[in-house]
């Protein structure tokens, strides 16, 4: 008779904690871990973790799963990081609640604020729900790799409850907000972890519309939060541009929300190319408010906030001229034919250099290589090099383009990249207020590929990883399993100790990798999105269930909807205490 299901032998112990390193073996059982130390016994399974270091599984809390998970039981490109938690239903954005007739809107807004090709969403969504509730059922349909958690979106919410006028950005009335609170209880009660709402201009519906969210009022936005509170449980998430009326008008408000309902409240943060300086004015918001007893975090980046170019992505740099739009939904290969005439080259340069609508900023566009270079230096962008060599910028760019036959892609980071280095992302994420997210897994598969961020988490910024200048990769692992679990309520994760979920990353670090991003078109009706591997992972396991050996899939899918706040399991040891 085994006395284990699983048991991990001879690795170097991240216990999520932050803790130095130690090496012991750690041993499952039923999905938990029963113990860590030296093991003796039997077990179904051996990993030998011999010169790797063994961590929790990462819990990603700012994903957009939320259509995906639907048809999907691999959440790639996040499964691929060692994630073994996703949050979904980030940024105001989701599928539930919904009446019938507002299904196309909703599709239009996850399409337009999040760069979810229609087409795979149309496809890919049975719409077996109206309620929230029955949309946490209908996730519960299919097993996945990871386990998945759901947050009440604030634009389907609002759609939901006002129609037309929430689409107009109305005022929401009492009777409205009474409903709004309503809805927000009863889905925390059914299994949401949170609520999630977008106040930024940049969010629009494929159409150009503003998102529903946009200008709700603080009334709108308090009593959906008392709606958390009379449920007891529930986090706020929230994506602003911090502008309207003023950054320190906007925090005020949110901290006045989070005082009447007691919530925790977790916004994205990132340094801005027109105000560099406006993140630090948040942090130093931000520690007053956990100073005066208030639970609220910024969620940060570990890297520049950015977009891919190139002929297969949503843009390229050439998406201005009328002769690029024009051949744009014609095959690669003809793309690339037509764009390689010299005849064709000389119209499209010719038209943009008599143009006079706003231009890419060439000084921020970089070559982006395999393996990619998220910190690349000033002197490789497209008009640095074009000046030292004495062509066009435009010229340069457009040669860059048509590399690897038009599979080529360019990088511009749009925040979170000043004077050419990321010491704002140094001092975001090493600040005790800050969570790691902004990952997007899910999301933006024309043009970013973020999911990727657990892993470049530690080769870029750890010591182990060959900086000098880095963290101990202990306390790196510690701010994406238990400081992210912890912020959403998921107590019963990110910590590898007896009793905890035997959700593990069995990790060589010394071959730890970051190829570049590639483009698939695997959505449903051929949809297209970016997907981004990983090298170094020995093994994944999620629920004390193999689901990774060395970067391929076992098609084993233990993953699980997560019905709210989770506490950690009491052990027998524990128990006899009691």
């Amino acid at each position: 008779m085994t006395t284990h299901d699983l048991v991990i032998r001879g690795g170097r112990i991240a216990d999520g904690l932050g803790s130095p390193l130690f090496e012991a073996d750690v041993a499952i059982k039923d999905g938990r871990i029963v113990a860590v130390g030296k093991i003796e016994g039997d077990a179904r399974e051996v990993l030998d973790a011999k010169g790797a270091i063994v961590a929790p599984g990462f819990v990603d809390i700012h994903t957009h799963y939320d259509g995906q998970a639907v048809w999907d039981s691999q959440l790639a490109s996040s499964s691929w990081h060692g994630v073994t938690t996703v949050v979904m239903g980030n940024c105001g954005v989701g599928f539930a609640p919904v009446k019938q007739h507002d299904r196309q809107r909703l599709i239009e807004l996850m399409e337009g604020v999040e760069d979810i090709p229609g087409v795979a969403l149309h496809e890919g969504l049975d719409w077996a729900w109206e309620s929230f509730a029955d949309y946490l059922q209908a996730l519960e349909r299919r097993p996945h790799d990871v386990d998945l958690c759901a947050q009440l979106p604030h634009g389907a919410l609002r759609v939901y409850v006002m129609g037309e006028r929430a689409a107009r950005l109305e005022p929401a009335t009492e009777d409205d907000i009474a409903r709004m609170r309503e809805i927000a209880a009863t889905a925390m009660r059914a299994g949401a972890l949170g609520f999630s709402t977008s106040r930024s201009i940049n969010h629009r519906t494929i159409k150009g519309d503003p998102t529903p969210s946009l200008r709700a009022s603080e009334a709108e936005l308090t009593g959906i939060a008392m709606g958390l509170k009379d449920a007891g449980r529930g986090v706020l998430q929230l994506l602003s541009d911090f502008d309207t009326p003023s950054l320190e008008e906007e925090f005020a408000m949110l901290r006045r929300v989070v005082e009447k309902s007691g919530r925790p409240l977790s916004f994205t943060l990132a340094q801005k190319h027109d105000d560099p300086q406006g993140w630090r004015k948040l942090l130093k918001l931000v520690d007053q408010a956990v100073k005066d007893g208030l639970p609220i975090r910024a969620q940060v980046a570990p890297r520049p906030i950015g977009m891919l170019l190139g002929l297969q992505a949503s843009l390229n740099p050439f998406t201005g001229s009328p002769m690029v739009r024009e051949i744009a939904d014609k095959p690669l290969a003809e793309r690339y034919a037509i764009m390689r005439d010299p005849a064709f080259k000389a119209s499209v340069l010719e038209h943009l250099a008599k143009g006079t609508r706003k231009r890419l900023d060439l000084k921020l566009l970089f070559p982006f290589g395999d393996p990619p270079n998220y910190e690349p230096d000033p002197s490789t962008s497209i008009a640095a090099q074009a000046e030292r060599t004495g062509r066009s910028a435009d010229d340069l760019a457009y040669e860059l383009t048509l590399q690897d036959e038009g599979r080529a892609f360019l990088y511009t980071p749009f925040a979170n990249y000043s004077d050419g280095n990321l010491e704002a992302c140094r001092e975001m994420m090493a600040d005790p207020n800050t969570v790691i997210g902004l990952g997007d897994g899910g999301a933006h598969v024309g043009m970013i590929s973020d999911a990727s961020f657990p892993t470049f988490l530690m080769t870029h910024w750890a010591k182990e990883c060959g900086r000098d200048d880095g963290f101990d990769i202990s306390w790196l692992i510690k701010r994406q399993t238990s400081d992210t679990a912890r912020t959403v309520g998921l107590l019963d994760r990110g910590v590898i100790k007896p009793g905890m979920k035997a959700d593990i990353n069995v990790i060589d670090v010394d071959k730890l990798v970051l190829p570049a991003p590639r483009m698939a078109f695997d959505l449903p009706a051929g949809g297209k999105r970016l997907l981004q591997k990983a090298e170094g992972y020995r093994a994944t396991v999620l629920s004390g269930v193999v689901t990774y050996r060395d970067g391929e899939a076992t098609g084993n899918f233990p993953g699980r909807l997560v019905r709210g706040p989770q506490q950690p399991a009491v052990t027998e040891a524990e128990a006899v205490t009691q």
